[in-house]
């Protein structure tokens, strides 16, 4: 049977697997026997990469089929640092997974930055769950999140975009009503702050997140980044995910709130 490697990261875990992606994620999310449920964000990560701290070399010895000739559903790697580990290099494609096991691929793609004014929040995912405004593109924050000269820092990141709407141009009096967020005052107050020219790049509006994501929520799309660069895989628009992945798009607006 051939074995997959999958990253995921949430939670964070490199993954040993005879399952196809789409087949990895429904199980990953509700379980063999369907009593559990929860989101799953994972990548498909290229199978004959090295690395003693990931053990990637005991893959085939230990991703075997059961006695009973059925494949092995996951066989954990690693369960601490794993993203780090794995180089921009060796992931593939993206896997969006809702909480009851409808699959989204996304495709790598390159990124190109844009000259759009405004505030932006994202989305830490992985190794941290924050939730930060920010004066700073997506590719700044990126390199600021990950610079090791600043206090606050990361060797690597997973994040996305979410969507502010008219809080992104005027944080004070713009309007709100499509937003879902919790807490929208402070979320207010985070952003104004950031308009003063003094005020630092960025700023934690929410410390411990879920773990979850409200896809419907997703600006842009989703990034991976280190010192060496970025990879970014964008979000289908939506009439993309009404018209051609509306199973998908409809177990993702089952979700709670933000």
């Amino acid at each position: 049977m051939k074995v997959n490697l999958y990253l995921s990261v949430i939670p964070e875990a490199l993954i040993a697997s005879h399952l196809a992606p789409e087949e990895f994620g429904n199980y990953y999310a509700v379980g063999s026997q369907k009593r559990s449920r929860g989101q799953a964000v994972f990548f498909d990560v290229d199978p004959t990469i090295k690395g003693e701290f990931l053990r990637t070399s005991e893959i085939e010895k230990r991703c075997v089929p059961h006695e009973d000739g059925s494949p092995r559903r996951s066989t954990y790697l690693s369960i601490y640092r794993a993203l780090e580990h794995v180089p921009l290099s060796a992931l593939g494609k993206l896997y969006l997974t809702t909480d009851d096991g409808h699959v989204l691929a996304l495709d790598r793609a390159d990124y190109q930055p844009t000259a759009t004014a405004g505030l932006h929040l994202y989305q830490e995912i992985c190794p941290v769950t924050p939730r930060v405004a920010s004066k700073l593109a997506p590719h700044e924050f990126a390199a600021h999140i990950t610079d090791r000269a600043n206090p606050v820092s990361v060797e690597k990141i997973v994040f996305t975009e979410l969507r502010l709407d008219a809080l992104a141009a005027d944080p004070e009096k713009g309007s709100a009503a499509n937003l879902p967020y919790a807490n929208l005052d402070h979320l207010r107050d985070c952003l104004k702050e950031l308009t003063n020219r003094f005020a630092k790049p960025s700023k934690v509006v929410a410390r411990d997140t879920s773990a979850s994501i409200l896809y419907r929520t997703v600006q842009g799309g989703f990034y991976v980044a280190d010192r060496t660069g970025m990879a970014y895989y964008p979000m289908p628009s939506r009439a993309d995910l009404e018209s051609h992945f509306y199973a998908w798009w409809r177990s993702a607006n089952s979700s709670y709130l933000a």
